[in-house]
């Protein structure tokens, strides 16, 4: 689904008309130029290839540089694609800004969750943890029994235990978009949405039901 790339600034809130309090995320999403069109004749399949954030010609490679150099767009930091169904209506060098998204329909965010580094069982998994009493003084945090003894002797694949915490892609479905800022490339989202300020985000049209 068509979509843009965006940057998250951090969350405020607003009242509805019901007097109810709103969460809210701004994302500065775009302008994202249009880099490179794919259609079904030459690659399989219906797609624009987006660019976000500028960045400085040296920074990328040669053949990074040359895709930005055939398309005629100034080099950016991130490319994205994003399926859709006709791509007749769409040039390279074309701009997608946040008028593709209208008050009150639904999109799904993309994101890469904060980082918690190594983390036990209580943190990671929600565990409870064992008795604080009845003699108990070093297991108030550990994760019980992992395995068995006899049979079949070993841990099962899966088993929740510590390890690393965050830093992976996560995509939250169903936010509502609130308000649409033409004039600063903003979009106010009802809700949270993976990753920290700053972070990179990935808006896409949902559609019902999905």
């Amino acid at each position: 689904m068509l979509g843009l790339i965006g940057k998250k600034i951090g969350m405020t809130q607003t009242f509805d008309e019901g007097g109810n309090l709103v969460p809210l995320t701004v994302v500065e999403a775009g302008p994202c130029p249009i880099v490179q069109i794919k259609d079904e004749a030459s690659d399989g399949y219906c797609a624009l290839r987006v660019g976000f954030g500028e960045v400085p010609a040296h920074r990328l490679n040669r053949p990074g540089l040359g895709v930005f150099e055939k398309a005629g767009v100034a080099p950016r930091k991130i490319l994205r694609e994003f399926r859709v169904e006709d791509v007749s209506a769409y040039s390279v060098g074309d701009i997608l800004d946040v008028g593709v998204f209208e008050s009150g329909e639904s999109v799904a965010v993309t994101g890469r969750s904060k980082g918690k580094g190594f983390q036990g069982t209580v943190k990671r998994h929600r565990f409870k943890g064992g008795p604080k009493t009845h003699g108990q003084s070093d297991r108030h945090r550990a994760p019980g029994s992992i395995g068995q003894s006899s049979f079949p002797s070993r841990v099962f694949k899966g088993m929740r235990m510590a390890g690393h915490m965050g830093d992976r892609r996560v995509t939250v479905k169903g936010l509502t978009v609130v308000k649409v800022d033409k004039a600063r490339n903003l979009v106010l989202l009802k809700g949270a949405v993976p990753g920290g300020r700053g972070g990179v985000v990935i808006l896409q049209k949902q559609s019902q039901g999905k």
